[in-house]
């Protein structure tokens, strides 16, 4: 018992970072990262059609590794958890089955007094021979307690061997899960050896063609500068009309405000600054409204994989060579539809020669960008609502790849933020 007490001990502070887990959110955190390697596999079949998208098939290959590392790891806390239960099991049984011989020995005692001072008479006898009324419904009563002692006894002894034989059940049940979930573990390692294997062909395959790489890389940079320019400036226009439009109203007021020559006063009216980062109220509380929904936002296409992150992204191939990235890109189906994450009204609709076409929709002083659009469903001034469709993608090889970006506005100041943290998993 000292033993099994030791290594249930070890076992806790070996697992105590998986057993705070709930095995609830570990078996969630299992269904999405296996939805993740589904949509991915699901990309890496049509890339892999098309001998031109080597570079595509590196950044999806890599996901995919990285999302079945991910699930490794959730089968590890799995399989600690499992360990943990099992042992914790053991010891419950062990507990009960020492209850169990106590109950025993109790009852065999009890029935060896009852033998012992059993009447040759008999219970009607027993009763029978009382001196008094009073006297015999005091033994009756008697031997009822003795009667209810002993059934409470056998109910209890059988109450013990029915827990025994369901914590042993679930023991064996704890078993076979961990040996599913070992079982699983190991072929998702095999599956990340093969897929670092293939990534390591299409690798070979982009060292062999660096220098038109390096080419396509510049243009590609061109074109990502050139919609980050046109987003800024979109955003910028936007933002200075707004100015002039609340400029032009402060005027209004004060105007309205100023007194006549008649009623004129000794009181100096002091004229409002303006300050550029104050929203009117309908436009405070829909910032509000979109702020408080960080973290659980719609992603703007309804099957994707993130192929590159935001900020600093080191190229797969070329080594020494980052791209910087003010949103992230969602590789999807050919030509699938694009959604807003969030309601709002698009203020922004242009096309970039080469790039497609670009959706702005405000949300306060909040933007959400959607860019490599082929077709647009919607137009400026037009209020949507979340999840409603905008558009569709541009479609390259067998699939599409949207840049989505979300801005923070302040006067005529705008600063792009991580879209991964503001999107549900």
């Amino acid at each position: 018992m000292r033993l099994a007490s030791s290594l249930l001990l070890v076992f806790f502070f070996i697992g105590f970072g998986f057993s705070q887990q709930n095995p609830d959110n570990l078996k969630k955190e299992q269904r999405k990262l296996e939805k993740k390697i589904s949509q991915t596999k699901s990309l890496l079949k049509k890339v892999q059609a098309n001998s031109n998208n080597s570079l595509h098939e590196v950044r999806l290959l890599d996901h995919q590794i990285k999302s079945r590392e991910a699930l490794v790891r959730v089968f590890d806390s799995q399989v600690k958890m499992a360990e943990i239960k099992i042992l914790q099991k053991k010891n419950d049984v062990s507990r009960l089955k020492k209850r169990l011989v106590r109950l025993k020995d109790q009852y065999r005692k009890m029935l060896r007094f009852a033998y012992k001072k059993r009447n040759n008479t008999g219970r009607l006898m027993f009763l029978l021979s009382a001196n008094t009324y009073q006297e015999a419904v005091r033994r009756n009563s008697y031997l009822k307690k003795v009667a209810h002692l002993q059934r409470r006894q056998v109910d209890l002894i059988k109450q013990h061997q029915s827990l025994i034989e369901r914590e042993i059940a679930q023991i064996n049940t704890e078993k076979t899960e961990k040996e599913l979930t070992l079982y699983e573990k190991k072929a998702e390692k095999e599956k990340i050896e093969a897929d670092k294997q293939q990534k390591e062909k299409s690798y070979s395959k982009l060292k062999k063609e660096e220098e038109k790489l390096l080419v396509q890389l510049k243009e590609e940079e061109k074109k990502r500068k050139k919609i980050e320019g046109q987003i800024q400036s979109a955003i910028l226009a936007e933002a200075r009309k707004e100015e002039q439009r609340r400029k032009e109203k402060e005027k209004a007021n004060v105007k309205a405000s100023t007194p006549t020559e008649a009623n004129k006063t000794s009181t100096n009216t002091s004229t409002p600054t303006y300050k550029p980062e104050t929203l009117s109220s309908e436009g405070t509380v829909a910032g509000k409204n979109f702020e408080s929904n960080k973290g659980g936002l719609p992603s703007p296409v309804s099957n994707g994989t993130i192929t590159s992150r935001f900020g600093k992204n080191a190229h797969p191939t070329l080594k020494d060579v980052y791209e910087n990235n003010n949103g992230i890109d969602i590789s999807c189906s050919a030509g699938s539809s694009v959604r807003a994450v969030y309601e709002g009204e698009v203020s922004s609709v242009f096309g970039i020669a080469g790039a497609g076409k670009v959706v702005i929709i405000k949300h306060g002083n909040y933007r959400s960008v959607y860019s490599n659009l082929s077709a647009v469903s919607v137009s400026v001034g037009q209020k949507v609502s979340s999840k409603q469709s905008i558009g569709t993608l541009i479609t390259e090889g067998n699939i599409s790849t949207l840049h989505f970006e979300i801005h923070s506005v302040s006067g005529i100041n705008t600063t792009p933020l991580n879209p991964s943290v503001w999107l549900s998993r």
